[in-house]
C-alpha cells in the first residue's frame, strides 16, 4: 500500500532560487569581519527593478510617507509599504531572513544577548507583534540630485533585527551619479570608520542595524554602526530596503 503523503509544498520561485544560490559562507564571513556583505551581484533583475520603482507612486501601496528635509534626516524621501507587501517585497523579506537568523543568533550569543531567533520570519513577526510592533517596515527611498541621507539606525521598538539589506533598484552611472551607500563603524576608545559600498543595480548590501561583535587583542567587544547615503550628484536613485523587525 503507498503511503500517504502531506500537501505538496509550494514550488521556489526563481527569486528564491536566486536568494538561495547566493554564496552565503562568503557573506557570513565578511559580516563576522566588518559588518557588512553584498550579494555579490544582482540579485534582481533590471526589469523587476523597475517595476519595484513604477510602484513607487502605486496608491494604496504604502502605509506612510516621509520627507527627510521635514525631520533633519536628510533631503529625499522614502515610503514604507503597508502590508500585504508586494510579492517581492515579501519574498526577499522571507528568503532572506532564515539564512540572516542563524548569523544574527550567534552574534546575540556573542554577545550574551538573551535568546534567539526563531528560523521562521513569521514566528519572528509574531513575537514582535507581541511587544506591540505590528507596522511593516520595508521602505522604498527614492532621491534626486542634491539629495542624502544622514547617518542613522534603523529603531523601530523594542525588538530589533540585528541584520538588515538594501537593494539598489537604479543604474550607478546611468541613472545617477554619486549616492554611495555610507557605513560608519563606531570602536570603543577608537576614532570612527568608514566604509563606502558600491553596489551595481539589483545588488544588495547586508550590514548590521546596530550593534554586532568584532574581535580584538582581548577577545569580543561591541562595534556600533550607522549607514547614510552620500549626496546624489545628478539624476535619481531608488533603494528598497529589507528590514526585519516590525514597528510600533
Amino acid at each position: 500500500m503507498s503511503g500517504v503523503r502531506g500537501p505538496a509544498r509550494p514550488p521556489r520561485t526563481a527569486l528564491l532560487e536566486r536568494l538561495a544560490s547566493l554564496d552565503w559562507p562568503r557573506i557570513e564571513a565578511e559580516l563576522d569581519e566588518r559588518g557588512h556583505a553584498t550579494t555579490g551581484g544582482p540579485v534582481l533583475s533590471a526589469a523587476e527593478c523597475a517595476e519595484l520603482v513604477r510602484g513607487y507612486e502605486a496608491q494604496g501601496a504604502f502605509r506612510s510617507r516621509v520627507v527627510m528635509a521635514r525631520h533633519g534626516f536628510g533631503r529625499g524621501e522614502y515610503q514604507y509599504y503597508a502590508y500585504p507587501l508586494p510579492g517581492p517585497v515579501a519574498e526577499l523579506r522571507s528568503g532572506l531572513y532564515p539564512r540572516l537568523a542563524a548569523i544574527a543568533g550567534r552574534w546575540a550569543r556573542a554577545l550574551g544577548a538573551p535568546g534567539g531567533y526563531p528560523p521562521d520570519h513569521e514566528a519572528y513577526l509574531e513575537r514582535c507583534r507581541r511587544a506591540g510592533q505590528s507596522l511593516p517596515t520595508p521602505l522604498l527611498l527614492k532621491y534626486g540630485a542634491g539629495d542624502y541621507n544622514c547617518l542613522h539606525q534603523d529603531l523601530y521598538g523594542e525588538l530589533v533585527f540585528p541584520l538588515q539589506v538594501a537593494f539598489l533598484l537604479s543604474a550607478p552611472r546611468h541613472d545617477f551619479t554619486g549616492g554611495e551607500l555610507v557605513l560608519t563603524e563606531q570602536r570603543p576608545r577608537m576614532q570612527s570608520r568608514v566604509e563606502v559600498v558600491a553596489l551595481e543595480q539589483g545588488e544588495g548590501a547586508v550590514f548590521a542595524v546596530n550593534q554586532r561583535p568584532a574581535r580584538g587583542a582581548r577577545g569580543l567587544y561591541r562595534v556600533a554602526m550607522r549607514h547614510g547615503v552620500s549626496r546624489v550628484r545628478s539624476g535619481r536613485r531608488f533603494t528598497l530596503g529589507i528590514i526585519f523587525h516590525d514597528a510600533r
